[in-house]
Parts: C-alpha cells; sequence; structure tokens
C-alpha cells in the first residue's frame, strides 16, 4: 500500500505541471479574443468524440510511446539524447526502403524485415554520438542537434535529388511499399494498425531491461555516478555506445512504424517534431516506462484534437505547443509547483542497495 501511494505522490506533480500548461494556454487563448472554454472543448472532441476519433488519437499516440521510451532511456543513464528526431528520419528511410524495394516476399517475413531494418537504420545513427561522447567526451546534446540537421538534409536529398525519390510522383516522395510490409490494420475502417500493440508490447520490454538486467543495473548505475560506476568495474564508455544504440533502435522503429503502419510511402518532410515533443513525453513520465504510456496519450490526444479545435474555434493549432513549452518548464521546475499547490516534500522509500544488486539477473 505504501508503495502505492508513493507512485501517487510521484505522479502527481507531473499531473500538476500538465492542469498548470493548459491554464497558461487558457490565458493565450483568452489574450487573442478567443474562449478558451470553447477550445478546449473542441480539442477535446476532436480527440476522442469526432468519427474514428478515438483511432486517430491512438495513431498519434504510437510513436510518442516509442520516442517516449528511447528518450526515457538516455536520461536513466544520465544522456539527453535530442537526436532521436534524427533516429526517427533514418528509422523511417531505412524502413521505407527495405519495404519498397524487397518483392515477392510474404508478409509475415518482409513486414520483420522492415520493422528490423528500421531500427537498425536509427541504432546506427544514434551509435555516432555514442561513440563521439564515449571515446572523445562530445557533448550528446551538441552531436544530436547537429545529427538531426544532417538526418533531414539526407531525407531531402535521397526523396528529392537522390535515388529513393519516385520519378512518376507529381510531389516528391518515395515509391509506395509493397503491400506484404503494410502493418496490419485492428479496427475494420479504420486506420488503426499493428504498431499499437507493438508499442505496448515494447514497455514491460523496455521496464524489464532497465529494472532487472544487468545491463539495467549499469546503465543506471552509470547515470547516478560516473565515477562510482567506474571504480565498480563497470566499462562507461561501452554503456554509454550501448545505451545510445538501444536509444536509437526504438527512435528508428517509431519512424519506420509511421511509414509501414500509416502513411506507406515517405515525403521529404515527414512527420516533424514528434522527436522534440517525445522528450517532453519522458520528463512528464519523469523517465518512468510505465508512466510513458499515458504521457503519450496526452500528447497525442493534443496533436490529434489540435486540427479540429483550429478548424471549430479559429484557434492556432500552435497553441498546442504553448501547452507542451509550458508543461516542460513546470516539469523542470517541480519546487514551483509544490509551491503553487502548497504540497510537502515527501522522502522516498529507501531502497537497500543490496536489494537493488539482486534485482539485476
Amino acid at each position: 500500500m505504501r508503495l502505492v501511494l508513493h507512485w501517487l505522490r510521484q505522479a502527481l506533480v507531473p499531473l500538476l505541471s500538465v492542469i498548470c500548461g493548459f491554464i497558461v494556454a487558457g490565458f493565450a487563448v483568452f489574450l487573442s479574443g478567443a474562449n478558451p472554454v470553447d477550445a478546449l472543448v473542441a480539442l477535446f472532441q476532436g480527440a476522442f468524440l469526432e468519427r474514428n476519433s478515438v483511432s486517430e488519437t491512438l495513431i498519434a499516440t504510437i510513436p510518442y510511446i516509442f520516442l517516449g521510451l528511447a528518450v526515457a532511456i538516455g536520461f536513466k543513464a544520465g544522456l539527453f539524447n535530442i537526436g532521436a528526431e534524427g533516429q526517427f528520419y533514418l528509422g523511417a528511410i531505412a524502413g521505407t526502403y527495405v519495404g519498397y524495394s524487397l518483392h515477392g516476399l510474404p508478409a509475415i517475413v518482409h513486414i520483420p524485415l522492415a520493422v528490423a531494418a528500421g531500427m537498425l537504420g536509427g541504432l546506427g545513427y544514434a551509435v555516432i554520438p555514442g561513440v563521439l561522447k564515449a571515446r572523445f567526451g562530445a557533448h550528446e546534446v551538441i552531436t544530436t542537434i547537429m545529427l538531426n540537421h544532417i538526418a533531414l538534409a539526407v531525407s531531402d536529398y535521397l526523396i528529392n535529388r537522390g535515388p529513393m525519390g519516385d520519378p512518376h510522383a507529381s510531389a516528391p516522395k518515395t515509391p509506395f511499399i509493397q503491400h506484404s510490409a503494410e502493418l496490419p490494420i485492428l479496427i475494420p475502417n479504420a486506420r488503426l494498425h499493428l504498431g499499437l500493440l507493438l508499442a505496448l508490447a515494447a514497455v514491460p520490454i523496455v521496464w524489464f531491461l532497465i529494472e532487472r538486467t544487468t545491463v539495467g543495473f549499469r546503465l543506471r548505475a552509470v547515470g547516478l555516478n560516473q565515477t562510482a560506476a567506474r571504480a565498480a568495474g563497470i566499462s562507461v564508455g561501452w554503456t554509454i555506445v550501448l545505451v545510445m544504440a538501444m536509444s536509437g533502435a526504438l527512435a528508428g522503429l517509431a519512424g519506420a512504424d509511421e511509414v509501414l503502419g500509416v502513411s506507406h510511402f515517405m515525403p521529404p518532410t515527414f512527420s516533424v517534431g514528434y522527436g522534440f515533443d517525445s522528450i517532453a513525453v519522458a520528463l512528464v513520465a519523469r523517465s518512468n516506462p510505465w508512466g510513458i504510456v499515458p504521457a503519450a496519450f496526452l500528447f497525442g490526444s493534443m496533436r490529434s484534437g489540435a486540427g479540429f479545435m483550429q478548424l471549430q474555434t479559429q484557434v492556432s493549432a500552435d497553441l498546442i505547443s504553448v501547452v507542451q513549452a509550458t508543461v516542460i518548464i513546470f516539469v523542470a521546475a517541480p519546487v514551483m509547483v509544490r509551491w503553487l499547490f502548497r504540497l510537502r516534500e515527501r522522502p522516498a522509500i529507501p531502497t537497500p542497495l543490496a536489494a537493488q544488486e539482486g534485482a539485476a539477473v
């Protein structure tokens, strides 16, 4: 019972941060001359009450789950992977190429190959800043930001002027993937696809990896104190590269999933912003894999309902960015949230070190 109360208290500050984000956004709507209540109602209606809106909200949630997990793994090891956007793009490129270039394969073979290609694309791209960090001490924030720009440029070249462009298309894009590479639809007459089950399955796998394996113990030790981890015999450099590889694989999986499950082709500008929004998802969830699901659902709901809100109330869909930015500010300043709502700081439940080591297998 104490553990349940502890987790509820842990979720309280992120929840209040989200509420504060919506309050600040409401003031922005009011200053623009619109009714904040009408905008909020329209946002909710667009996310949940319109035809197929729940399905579209879940579709928008899927990449947030994968990318939120990707960023959270980095946080656990003390790494700030801002390159999820670039890894997302490279995963989409690799998954798209395998999806349209291989012919005559059954779906049971083609889909895993395309998914694996996406994961390898993101993994390979994330290993670059990992090696630079481990070998030369280059800060991952700087290198991943720069690699994001390179990924966008590579995508633009390959699709606009390079070998992946469809010569028969009126607008720049890749060819459509083969039907055998498309993720199966879960609900008839809707677009919700198998990627949702893959995303939900990834949550317990990542949790088990972080909390119940030797690898997870090492990455948490590196995240807490690199000097102490090195003194305990843990290879800090190898752990950094491994963490970035796992993070990139999840981000690449998100990109491949978007192509294989939703668009079935890739344009030059592809789902811009998912990688950066995932940082907010991981922060709201406090890097807890189980918390990623509700956080991703919240951000997916806002993305899904933003267009309908703009159509109904003339409030710009960019308002969602205001909510996200404000939520990050409040999540990053929990002391301010506790002061605003007069919450007392409670000590965490102590966990003996022996129990943590015994949990690693």
